[in-house]
């Protein structure tokens, strides 16, 4: 199954995007940071890297739309999708 590149593209630079913020929580904790920043720090990258699986998983839901074989694979996709529900 092929995904759209400029989805993966996207995921991708989500996912950098997160390394940062996991670099700067990591920081921060070094740094004894106050823990309500911490956990605002925490919520965002968990929603960024959510929103990268979602793309993801997206993606491959439309592919296997368009694939003649996609059942094997919409139903190893759903349960990704479900994994991170």
């Amino acid at each position: 199954m092929q995904l759209d590149q400029a989805e993966l593209k996207a995921a991708r630079d989500r996912l950098a995007r997160v390394q940062g913020q996991i670099g700067g929580i990591i920081k921060m904790i070094d740094e004894g940071r106050d823990c309500t920043e911490l956990l605002n720090q925490l919520s965002a990258a968990s929603t960024a890297l959510s929103r990268a699986g979602f793309t993801i998983i997206s993606s491959g839901m439309k592919a296997c739309a368009t694939a003649e074989d996609g059942d094997p694979q919409r139903k190893a996709l759903e349960k990704a999708f479900m994994s991170l529900a």
